[in-house]
């Protein structure tokens, strides 16, 4: 009789260690995910920190462009303003549309593209897009990995016993591989 009751306690406790190092496992994904979140929300920050900048550069030359230019700022609020990580990424796919816009306007004005002001600022704003390029990547990949933990087995069984919910990866808007149209 006491065989048996060490052969149950043995597998009681092996069980428990393992849903322990299970949940641990989607804890760690859980807070990778966050984390890549987080790299996103500094470049982010980085960006909307430089569009001020350029868009009060961009105004002493084309001041006659308003409407890309209030498109550019209304973009930038919208970003500030969203609460939550999917709309932060609606909001942010708006401003990088709007962007690319007032880049494209820029084109047409020779004496801003050779103010050494501007291209600064387009080439720290480039540099961040790059690097927030990158991070939209690496939070792809981590929330791939996490959401492939909690639907696999056996994690299936307890993930939503301790509330680990899907996430949504970054996904670019329809157009972003469409240029802007530009008319003067």
């Amino acid at each position: 009789m006491t065989v048996v009751l060490i052969i149950v306690l043995v597998i009681v406790v092996v069980l428990v260690i393992a849903l322990i190092a299970l949940y641990n496992n989607l804890v760690k994904l859980r807070n990778m995910v966050d984390n890549a979140w987080a790299q996103i929300d500094v470049q982010l920050q980085r960006r909307l920190d430089l569009i001020p900048n350029l868009v009060e550069t961009v105004k002493g030359y084309a001041a006659h462009e308003r409407g890309t230019l209030d498109e550019v700022t209304q973009a930038r609020a919208a970003v500030v303003n969203a609460q939550t990580p999917e709309a932060k990424m609606a909001a942010d796919n708006v401003l990088t549309g709007a962007l690319k816009s007032l880049f494209a306007v820029s084109e047409a004005y020779p004496d801003l593209k050779a103010n050494v002001n501007f291209q600064q600022l387009q080439s720290q704003l480039e540099t961040t897009e790059d690097k927030i390029s990158y991070m939209r990547q690496s939070y792809n990949d981590t929330v791939m990995k996490y959401n492939t933990a909690i639907q696999t087995f056996p994690a299936v069984l307890v993930a939503g016993m301790f509330g680990f919910t899907k996430k949504d990866s970054f996904v670019a808007q329809a157009d972003a591989t469409t240029a802007p149209h530009v008319q003067f």
